[in-house]
């Protein structure tokens, strides 16, 4: 009984904030619902002792508390501010992340406040000017609000949810910006970025370019200096995962760790696995994002290492619960949540399954583990991809094969090169060597693949009918069993 409850409770607040994210719904409606809840639910456990009844109320209630919470947040732009727009304004702020730099520009993420009024701000800038985390700025320019627009494939990116998720309410394009004073913020935070910082520029001391841009990418989910070209090679060989801040990618990091130490006891073992996936999210500054993926990683690194998958189901769901308590905006908007929940899902419950048919391929170094994964994520995300990016890599399951089992040790290389960078320049020069003969390797098989003209093509309308029975076969072949047990067992 308590499974069924703790699954009502889940699925009743999910499915309760994505309904609130497509469709407003009449509060007081809601808080009928809660009332009526409360009263059957003390009616079936005390009178009735219809353990259908319990569960079900137990989830009207989550849903309705669902359709609430994002209420909560789903309020309208600041007043003072909305009057501003499309007007030049001066104001002051806090830096609230580090600097996103791209080709050519720099995205600074900046608090303001205006009286009790408060928001954050989407700044672009050129690309050499320096700014920190934790800066005042003063800065001048037009107020505007953030648009859609058209990708390359022809899907319509979301680009004002896609910032809001983050609080970013406005824009302001390459405003006249004055740094006023620094060391503000979380201090923790501030020298996180900064150890990060340090960090990268010792790598890029031994290792050239581009080589170091991917090394960055790798261990840090640094995209900031990719060329276009080089990001859309990743896209067309499906991996630029190897570059995000995924729970897939990390899990497969996490896994080659422990079996480095698989000498050891299991839990030991388990632990340099997750101490592995701690260290990664430090080094990334505590982004939000790495937070979200370590805790998945973490989760996958679980099931496949003990095979109690049931435990991690449970600790998933919640895991993914708290998050959207946290944030009920990335469970519609935030790709990144989305891909590595799917991905996660495909770890703990199809790799198991597939490996079986991977006994041709060897053990050592993690290589079937490491091909099993790779597929069983492949095939998972694929219909997700297909539908919110609308781009079809025909050779991303031969370049993630190629490349994949190389990462991890590429990986490694990359963290002692930056450490003992920091130690001495010397002692870093041989490890930065090697890391640049792998670096180049996994560049090269990228290039060579995003070369061939069948490599990818775009579907921009690939149907949601279409992607939802996809994923309800895949739920009814890795979970009918359990589903059937789940209502069998209520009887």
């Amino acid at each position: 009984m308590r499974d069924k409850i703790f699954y009502a409770i889940c699925f009743g607040f999910v499915f309760g904030v994505f309904l609130r994210s497509f469709l407003v719904i009449n509060i007081y409606l809601v808080f009928l619902f809660l009332f009526l809840s409360l009263v059957l639910f003390l009616y079936f456990n005390f009178l009735d002792k219809n353990k259908w009844g319990i569960v079900s109320v137990i989830f009207v209630f989550c849903f309705s508390i669902g359709i609430l919470l994002f209420h909560q947040i789903d309020k309208p732009n600041p007043a003072v501010f909305e009057s501003k727009v499309g007007q030049r304004v001066e104001l002051t702020g806090m830096l609230v992340d580090e600097s996103d730099k791209r080709e050519n520009t720099q995205k600074l993420n900046v608090k303001v406040k205006d009286g009790k009024e408060k928001t954050e701000i989407l700044l672009s800038s050129p690309y050499n000017e320096t700014f920190k985390y934790g800066d005042e700025v003063k800065f001048k320019g037009t107020l505007e609000k953030p648009e859609n627009f058209i990708t390359d494939t022809g899907k319509e990116f979301d680009y004002v949810n896609y910032l809001r998720k983050d609080g970013i309410l406005y824009t302001i394009n390459y405003p006249k910006i004055e740094i006023l004073s620094h060391r503000h913020g979380f201090f923790l935070k501030r020298i996180l970025f900064s150890f990060k910082d340090k960090f990268l520029e010792k790598i890029s001391f031994v290792i050239p370019e581009p080589e170091s841009t991917l090394m960055g990418g790798l261990i840090l989910g640094e995209r900031s200096s990719f060329s276009a070209d080089l990001r859309d090679d990743f896209i067309k060989t499906g991996t630029i995962h190897i570059v995000a801040l995924s729970g897939y990618n990390i899990t497969i990091v996490a896994e080659w760790f422990m079996k480095l130490f698989s000498f050891l006891p299991l839990n030991i073992s388990i632990g340099v696995g997750i101490f592995s996936i701690i260290i990664f999210i430090l080094m990334t500054g505590g982004a939000s994002t790495a937070v979200r993926a370590g805790i998945m990683a973490t989760l996958a690194l679980f099931a496949r290492a003990t095979g109690r998958t049931v435990d991690a189901m449970r600790m998933l769901l919640l895991a993914g619960v708290i998050m959207v308590i946290f944030n009920p905006l990335i469970l519609r908007y935030d790709v990144s949540f989305q891909l590595s929940f799917i991905a996660t899902v495909a770890v703990i419950f199809l790799s198991p399954r597939l490996e079986k048919h991977f006994t041709w391929v060897t053990k050592s170094f993690g290589l079937r583990d490491i091909i099993s994964v790779t597929f069983s994520a492949y095939i998972f995300v694929l219909p997700f991809i297909l539908y919110k990016m609308g781009n079809l890599s025909l050779v991303a399951l031969l370049a993630n094969i190629l490349i994949l089992p190389f990462i991890p040790f590429t990986m490694l290389l990359g963290f002692v090169t930056g450490f003992l960078g920091l130690i001495l320049y010397a002692l870093s020069v041989p490890v930065g060597l090697l890391s640049t003969i792998f670096l180049k390797y996994e560049l090269g098989v990228i290039n060579i693949l995003a070369n061939f003209s069948f490599a990818s093509f775009s579907i921009p309308n690939f149907p949601l009918i279409l992607t939802i029975l996809i994923y309800a076969y895949f739920v009814y072949f890795l979970f009918w069993r359990s589903i059937k047990h789940f209502f069998s067992s209520m009887e």
